[in-house]
């Protein structure tokens, strides 16, 4: 047992803490085994195997490995092996009609200079047809017009997002791009293909975003483009989708009312983000500002000056009616304002009050 346990104290951080309330599916039939297995320097072996496989194919630092020498291009993708060339001439036989269904991978060389180059390609439209939806889709556009003009803007806000989030979760691509994502990092021609494609997928909503800021009669803050806003919704959209695949519970989608949390967070960003178009000789306000004003109340630019102290309560008769430890104590506090490094019109309020103070009743 000492033995075991100075093997697993030589191990690095974090191998060597207790690893037992973290593998939790140990192969034991006790819980005193399932624990000293999960803190057994051998299991910890293997974990550290399986940590060092990920950083190399996924990163930081991912390795890359030419399949061909000669083509800078065809770096091995692990990640996406289930699209090998065999599998997807095999996978081309199941097609529907009418599609073809007979193919080699002679055919399929011959169609990309590189199965690389496939990869990008299918990566691209993958992409594509994941916010393709919002071109044509007949849900979408009579939503996109009550943004613009009616009563009815945060329903179809909410809306459009239920929209969204389905399809994303619904579909096959984003799933691809997530793996794309995890696989891009040292591989040019899937970052590339990531790029174009998520700069494709805010276009069109960019144009019906500033289109619902002119007429809404809206502007975005000082400090945020478009692209910040139009990058900080798909930021939401993705994110909720990643929650909800990975745990439904997370992200309740309520089909009935065709309606879900991404719409809350859609409309707490745009009311964060924009302001009315302020009249002539109105200051802008930006981000930073909306939110001291809230929070604190005033509007940035404005300095909290320290507050005077009260002087001493006094009585109908002119004597002073509070305690000697309090007036002890406003005095005390005067004198502090009048020399610590106030701003010169503390400074000189609290000297006037104090010289006035001083006075003797008349």
């Amino acid at each position: 047992m000492d033995q075991e346990h100075s093997a697993k104290d030589r191990l690095s951080y974090p191998y060597n803490q207790d690893l037992s309330g973290v593998l939790r599916r140990m192969n034991r039939r006790t819980p005193f085994s399932r624990q000293r297995l999960a803190n057994d320097p051998v299991t910890a072996a293997y974990v550290r195997a399986g940590m060092q496989l990920i950083r190399r194919h996924l990163g930081p630092g991912a390795e890359r490995v030419l399949n061909d020498p000669e083509d800078e291009n065809s770096l091995g993708r692990p990640l996406l092996s289930f699209l090998s060339q065999r599998a997807v001439v095999a996978e081309l036989a199941k097609n529907p009609e009418p599609f073809p269904r007979v193919g080699t991978t002679a055919t399929l060389r011959c169609s990309w200079r590189s199965h690389s180059d496939y990869i990008a390609d299918l990566l691209s439209f993958g992409l594509w047809s994941l916010h393709e939806p919002a071109l044509y889709d007949s849900r979408i556009g009579p939503d996109t017009e009550r943004l613009l003009d009616g009563p009815d803007f945060v329903e179809a806000a909410h809306r459009l997002c239920f929209y969204d989030l389905t399809t994303v979760v619904d579909g096959p691509t984003f799933r691809l791009e997530l793996v794309a994502t995890a696989a891009s990092e040292g591989d040019e021609v899937i970052q590339e293909a990531l790029a174009a494609n998520h700069q494709g997928a805010m276009e069109p909503w960019k144009q019906v975003y500033q289109e619902m800021f002119l007429a809404r009669g809206l502007r975005l803050r000082p400090g945020v483009s478009l692209d910040d806003f139009a990058g900080m919704l798909a930021a939401l959209a993705s994110g909720y989708a990643l929650r909800r695949i990975g745990n439904p519970a997370l992200v309740s989608i309520d089909t009935s009312e065709e309606r879900c949390i991404f719409g809350t967070a859609a409309l707490a960003l745009l009311l964060g983000c924009v302001e009315r178009v302020a009249e002539d000789g109105a200051a802008e306000v930006s981000i930073d500002e909306a939110i001291r004003e809230l929070v604190y109340g005033q509007p940035q630019g404005e300095r909290q000056q320290p507050v005077l102290p009260a002087p001493p309560h006094t009585s109908q008769e002119g004597g002073p009616a509070s305690s000697q430890g309090e007036t002890c104590a406003f005095s005390a506090r005067l004198d502090q304002l009048c020399n610590d490094q106030q701003s010169p019109e503390v400074r000189r309020a609290a000297t006037a009050l104090r010289n006035l103070l001083s006075q003797p009743h008349a």
